[in-house]
């Protein structure tokens, strides 16, 4: 068993000594009201990405409150880009935190839904076809379905010429989905930002340099700047940092 690196609250003081699941919990806590949260990892220079994937810039304690977030999400939003390119597999969480959700009246998994615009995407990868609940497709009204793709996802089409995350997030909402974690990819927050839909962004900065080459955590056309206030800053002791910042 791996011993983990301690994470402490840095901001607001006083600074506290290392904290446990339940005391990280508190700190990422749901609130009662629908949010939708972005979570990445950067460098310090603002790099995405490491040899083009984002596993190069996350580490132990990254990953340690990666997998809080998403035991606290009703449902995990990822652009089907992102989904392909990382190779994401089925949404899964072990039976603590299976356990921690019933006891908050969650389901036992978060549901997985997907933004595609073309819906270029492959039943058989097991992000769908090992899905313990049916994941969600948010697409166009006109694009066609791959063979195989309804046996195993609910396609919400909204839009036309591109996805309209507004009605789409609406959709979800309506099904029960009220607490949403996004895991990208650029261009999905950089859309999510310019439709005003962002609450809450959690933010992981790694200590190195990545140098010219990646690609920002946020892409697409230029949107109005938005004030999102710093909530906590918590801190390893190999100096990763890790920001959280929510509207009031």
């Amino acid at each position: 068993m791996s011993v983990q690196i301690p994470i402490h609250r840095a901001w607001p003081g006083p600074a506290t000594g290392p904290l446990d699941d339940a005391a990280l919990t508190a700190l990422y806590d749901r609130g009662d009201r629908p949010r939708l949260r972005v979570n990445f990892v950067t460098s310090i220079d603002g790099a995405v990405a490491l040899d083009g994937y984002s596993a190069g810039l996350s580490g132990e304690p990254d990953k340690r409150v990666f997998g809080l977030l998403r035991m606290l999400c009703d449902a995990l939003v990822v652009a089907a880009g992102t989904l392909r390119h990382e190779g994401y597999r089925a949404v899964r969480l072990d039976e603590a935190r299976r356990d921690w959700r019933r006891a908050h009246g969650l389901a036992a998994y978060p549901t997985l839904v997907v933004v595609s615009g073309s819906l270029r995407l492959d039943p058989a990868q097991a992000a769908f076809a090992d899905a313990p609940v049916r994941p969600v497709v948010l697409t166009t009204a006109d694009a066609p379905a791959p063979a195989g793709l309804t046996e195993v996802a609910d396609l919400v089409r909204c839009g036309t010429d591109r996805v309209d995350l507004a009605a789409g997030l609406a959709e979800l909402r309506r099904r029960g989905l009220d607490h949403l974690l996004c895991e990208g990819g650029p261009r999905l927050f950089g859309a999510l930002t310019a439709a005003d839909l962002v609450d809450e962004v959690c933010l992981t900065v790694a200590p190195l340099l990545a140098g010219p080459g990646s690609g920002r955590i946020t892409a697409g056309a230029a949107s109005l700047p938005r004030d999102l206030p710093l909530r906590h800053v918590l801190a390893t002791d190999d100096g990763v940092l890790m920001l959280r910042h929510a509207r009031d």
